[in-house]
């Protein structure tokens, strides 16, 4: 039983929903039953959210139970209602993409490598930061002329 458990928590951790306080859900489903776990964070959430909405717990008591913030809870319940389970699964932070490298810094980048191709990530980083004012990491552009490159052959290959 005890490597069932191990596996389960490193599947848990491995996709990013293992409870990292599961000593704090003390709601009776999860101390009187073996098939609630409280590291399962996915089911922590949905069952926090479902005492709520069918069970009428109220909001400060489920927030006890369950070890989360009210806000937290409202935060969860919106989710679900939008998207459903995968609602309550972790999501990246920040950016999603290059935003700072838009088509008009895109092509000042390309124009300066085209007339020349030794211009190091760091140089054109200080040059972007002169002409439009803000910083952008060398490593994003040289990310960012690798896509390039990328994208170019496959139209290439096409």
């Amino acid at each position: 039983m005890v490597k069932q458990q191990d596996d389960k928590e490193e599947t848990l951790k491995e996709h990013g929903v293992l409870n990292p306080q599961p000593e704090k859900v003390t709601d009776e489903l999860f101390l009187s039953s073996d098939f609630f776990d409280p590291r399962d964070l996915v089911q922590v959430k949905y069952e926090m959210v479902r005492r709520v909405v069918k069970d009428n717990y109220s909001v400060s008591l489920v927030s006890q139970l369950f070890g989360f913030s009210r806000p937290t809870f409202y935060q969860l319940k919106e989710a679900f209602g939008k998207e459903g389970l995968p609602g309550f699964l972790p999501r990246k932070r920040g950016p999603k993409s290059a935003h700072k490298l838009d088509k008009e810094v895109m092509a000042f980048i390309e124009e300066l490598v085209s007339q020349d191709p030794s211009l190091r990530p760091k140089q054109l980083a200080g040059l972007v930061e002169n002409k439009f004012g803000y910083t952008v990491h060398p490593r994003s552009i040289e990310r960012a002329l690798d896509r390039r490159k990328k994208n170019a052959k496959k139209e290439r290959d096409l």
